[in-house]
């Protein structure tokens, strides 16, 4: 296969993309990706000097600004698509990847923890997509479909260890809600998919991470014997972004070394 064949397949110039939670974790890894793929991208999330700073550091890979919003409340969904209409008319691809987690005891477990978790990681996804529809519209087309990409869990698929109830409830959630977007959204031509990831190094995840040996207990744990890279979440995210992915709408994948069929 040719290089302009991988790169017709593969290659995102002169895409806009939107992804939140990009200033770190599997939002950045993905961020980075399409950057190094094309596209011209806005980040966002909800720490004003930290996307602000993560913008300034990808900047060496291609055209990036930030825009602080708060995802967890409609507010902050509205303003942040309003923003985005301000710089452009089109979104080829939005990326709903900002995420809170919450985890304690079954009888402890607050009503303030389960809403946090699931305005952000449900109700933002679906508002923001809602808000920025006529601009997913603008850029869809029949061999050429805008692309919305969010970011479940593979604990959305399988029941975890850790007393994290609204957060597996939460992506549970998401990727049922991608499927019905999905079947919504096709005739306007545009895809709605998920990645569902296992271990990655994120804020989530550095209590297990961050110790050497809890890390490779969690490495031990995963099929494929390690935790995951920036480059296997990069290019999930680039496939579902890129014409290779075109076809494909609905699906929820799983991208954690196996982990999700591990039980």
């Amino acid at each position: 296969m040719s290089s302009e064949r991988i790169q017709s397949l593969f290659g995102l110039e002169g895409r806009f993309a939107v992804v939140t939670g990009g200033s770190r974790g599997i939002g950045r890894m993905i961020a980075e990706g399409l950057l190094e793929a094309g596209c011209r991208i806005v980040i966002s999330a909800r720490k004003v000097e930290q996307v602000t700073a993560a913008a300034a550091e990808m900047s060496a890979l291609g055209e990036v600004e930030a825009i602080p919003a708060d995802l967890s409340t409609p507010e902050g969904c509205a303003a942040l698509a309003a923003a985005v209409g301000e710089r452009t008319d089109r979104v080829d691809i939005l990326v709903n990847n900002a995420g809170a987690s919450w985890g304690e005891p079954l009888e402890t477990y607050p009503v303030s923890g389960w809403d946090k978790v699931m305005n952000t990681n449900v109700r933002g996804v679906f508002l923001l997509t809602q808000a920025l529809l006529p601009r997913l519209r603008a850029a869809a087309g029949p061999d050429d479909p805008a692309r919305v990409i969010n970011v479940g869990s593979v604990d959305g698929l399988r029941v975890p260890d850790m007393e994290t109830y609204a957060y597996s409830a939460s992506k549970a959630a998401v990727h049922m809600l991608t499927r019905h977007l999905a079947k919504r959204l096709a005739p306007d031509h545009i895809t709605v998919n998920a990645i569902a990831p296992g271990p990655f190094r994120s804020k989530m995840m550095a209590f297990a991470l961050d110790d050497p040996e809890a890390r490779a207990a969690v490495a031990a744990s995963v099929p494929l014997g390690r935790i995951g890279a920036p480059d296997d979440m990069a290019g999930a995210a680039i496939y579902l972004a890129s014409r290779a992915g075109s076809y494909l709408t609905g699906a929820v994948i799983p991208v954690g070394g196996g982990i999700a069929c591990a039980d």
